[in-house]
């Protein structure tokens, strides 16, 4: 696993394939901030209660100047499904390969009913509009997450 990152380090670089089609680029994001979600398997019960809860708040991020994206190692078929089912209003992002969700130190060994396994962590990132991390989240517990990254990006 990659070193943490830590507040005020400069964000990795990446560019990868995201739903719909195409890419998505750290670059893309110059000039605006940036939420980077990263959550571990698309339609799964708390998954899908986060994107939900992005979602939701997709106009107030957009207000605040601030673009919203979330991550996973699930393929881009599979974040097609997710967004559909689900009617989501952020972009989903596929890192099938994990070398982004490495750079940031969302992948690595969890530990799940005594089993050891390899996974994504339930991490945040709020970028600054220069590409610097402002904020990180760790170990996310779902229930007011969103609201409390949308607060951070009105003060950061």
């Amino acid at each position: 696993m990659a070193t943490e990152l830590a507040e005020g380090a400069m964000a990795p670089s990446f560019t990868l394939p995201r739903d719909g089609g195409g890419e998505v680029s750290l670059a893309d994001f110059r000039g605006r901030k940036l939420v980077l979600y990263f959550y571990p398997k698309a339609d799964t019960p708390g998954c899908t209660r986060e994107a939900q809860a992005f979602s939701k708040l997709a106009d107030e991020f957009t207000t605040a100047g601030t673009a919203v994206l979330g991550v996973s190692a699930d393929p881009v078929k599979a974040q097609n499904k997710f967004k559909a089912k689900y009617d989501l209003a952020i972009p989903l992002v596929s890192d099938e390969t994990h070398a982004m969700l490495e750079a940031y130190g969302a992948w690595g060994e969890k530990s799940m009913y005594g089993r050891k396994f390899l996974g994504v962590f339930r991490v945040t990132f709020l970028i600054d509009a220069r590409g610097r991390i402002v904020r990180i989240w760790r170990n996310v517990k779902v229930p007011g997450h969103a609201e409390a990254v949308l607060a951070a990006t009105k003060t950061g």
